[in-house]
């Protein structure tokens, strides 16, 4: 079991504060794995293992934990006559209702080191925040980034080229389930599918009490095979409408925000550089992984474009920027990616093998007046340095951190 280092420290951190940790993300991104992890870094620190409690709300064991009556009366009964200090460690806390009023209870006690999981947005923005805001931190955590992708697979196979396992990850993706699997369309794809059929059962229909659970998948394909293109809710609407099937643009809103709120897909709202503002209705969105849309639809090379996109997109996320694409005029950049004081723009291309796609990609950032890093990144393994200050950068180079 390799550890997810990056969220791993991020945990320590904040180890033995008066804080609570919130480790979210897409169902099987690998928040299990890292709270079993956390556990085992606590007990190799002299952490008693008494006064540890693990619960895996998956996990049948606890299929009695319903809701924050039972959960408090059971965590009374663990640690009863123990010293303090306690580490409460729950895995799909979402699970339990009411869970917020248990959490909230034994952490004004000030003896408690508590950490939390769940798949999806909404007990943060609602439940949690209602009665701790301002005293928990959020650790996303997201699908493997291409380096943690490289050290699964080289791990079980070592030898094999970076070239060859972009190639993996590109079709594959970097969920680390697919690492107990042959790396082959007819095991890896269903796999996806039934990911992505559970995250959207258990995360959206399930909490959001969709009854149109066809339509719903269909607005979640179409996103999907559009990653990468400027998407409103009135377009997928009106293409909906061409397909014989009539719904409203709010109720498709609706449905985007409850994918939204289940970390299956991202979005991407646009930012006007000019007049530096967000721009409203049309945005991106993206799968927050990108092979996910591989086990609904298969996989087809006319769509790498939108997929590449999706990883460098993916890769900033997993780097801590926030993400915006960005509007000069009628002129469009992929990303503008912020962090701290930091910032860069970032276009995205399959392969720069035309002038007009050069002059394209260059010319669009040429056009935006600040000292700030400009890049574009391709799939071209040989090329002329970079223009005017654009630094020119191979995808595979800059996901594997080169």
């Amino acid at each position: 079991m390799l550890l997810r280092t990056t969220y791993l420290e991020k945990l320590k951190l904040f180890k033995g504060n008066q804080i609570i940790k919130v480790v979210t993300g897409l169902r099987r991104s690998g928040k299990s794995v890292l709270l079993a992890q956390y556990r085992d870094y606590l007990l190799s620190t002299g952490i008693s293992e008494p006064n540890i409690l693990y619960i895996n709300k998956e996990s049948l064991e606890f299929d009695f934990l319903r809701d924050y009556n039972d959960l408090y009366k059971f965590i009374l009964e663990k640690f009863s006559g123990k010293l303090a200090p306690f580490y409460l460690l729950i895995d799909e806390i979402q699970e339990i209702e009411g869970w917020e009023k248990t959490i909230n209870s034994f952490f004004s006690e000030g003896a408690w080191d508590i950490t939390i999981t769940g798949s999806n947005a909404r007990m943060l923005s609602t439940e949690l925040s209602t009665l701790l805001a301002g005293r928990f931190i959020e650790i996303s955590v997201y699908p493997l980034s291409f380096r943690e992708f490289c050290e699964f697979r080289t791990s079980r196979f070592p030898g094999e080229g970076k070239k060859d396992l972009f190639n993996y990850y590109l079709r594959y993706g970097g969920m680390p389930g697919i690492h107990s699997l042959p790396l082959t369309d007819e095991t890896v794809f269903p796999f996806l599918n039934a990911i992505f059929n559970t995250a959207l059962l258990k995360d959206v229909v399930a909490r959001n009490k969709i009854r149109e659970v066809e339509l719903l998948e269909r607005i979640a394909r179409f996103v999907f095979s559009n990653c990468g293109n400027i998407t409103s809710a009135k377009s997928i609407a009106d293409f909906l409408k061409s397909q014989r099937t009539t719904i409203s643009v709010e109720t498709v809103q609706n449905y985007l925000h409850f994918l939204s709120q289940a970390y299956i897909i991202h979005r991407v709202r646009r930012y006007d550089i000019q007049g530096k503002r967000e721009l409203e209705y049309s945005e991106k969105f993206f799968p927050a992984d990108a092979a996910l849309r591989f086990g609904i639809t298969g996989y087809t090379d006319a769509t790498i474009s939108g997929v590449l996109e999706n990883l460098v997109f993916n890769e900033l996320l997993y780097r801590g920027y926030s993400v915006t694409t960005g509007q000069l005029g009628s002129n469009e950049i992929d990303f503008i990616a912020e962090k701290q004081d930091e910032k860069v723009y970032i276009q995205v291309a399959y392969l720069l093998d035309q002038e007009k796609t050069i002059e394209r990609e260059f010319g669009n950032l040429l056009k935006i007046q600040d000292n700030f890093p400009k890049m574009v990144l391709s799939l071209d393994e040989y090329w002329e340095k970079g223009r005017q200050g654009i630094i020119r950068k191979n995808i595979i180079d800059f996901l594997a951190g080169e």
